[in-house]
């Protein structure tokens, strides 16, 4: 039996200001709990529920679309944020841990 522990991935968030900062982001965690553990300024009122849009996030095109689609009810609140773009915006609670995004870089949307 392999002992292989399952390691972290690492994520570049650009905040509200422009200011970069590097992140783990943890194995149990959704992309908003890594943003929200790191003192990054992500409300999440709704505590991950996707029914706010207070952890909207943008992510680079190449990553967005390895995602699976966004649900009806996280696209509802999407397209309701000022900021809404077609492609790139996401809740980052409904955002789960992947390989595929290790290096992923997500900016901050600017507060409706």
């Amino acid at each position: 039996m392999s002992n292989t522990a399952v390691s972290n991935n690492q994520l570049t968030v650009v905040d509200r200001q422009g200011a970069i900062h590097d992140l783990e982001w943890e194995p149990d965690q959704t992309m908003m709990e890594a943003l929200r553990d790191n003192d990054l300024p992500i409300l999440a009122s709704c505590g991950g529920t996707a029914s706010c849009a207070t952890c909207h996030v943008f992510l680079e095109q190449e990553v967005f679309d390895t995602l699976a689609e966004r649900s009806e009810d996280e696209l509802e609140l999407l397209v309701e944020a000022e900021s809404y773009r077609e492609c790139g915006s996401r809740l980052s609670c409904q955002v789960g841990f992947s390989r595929d995004l290790d290096g992923a870089t997500v900016t901050l949307a600017p507060e409706d």
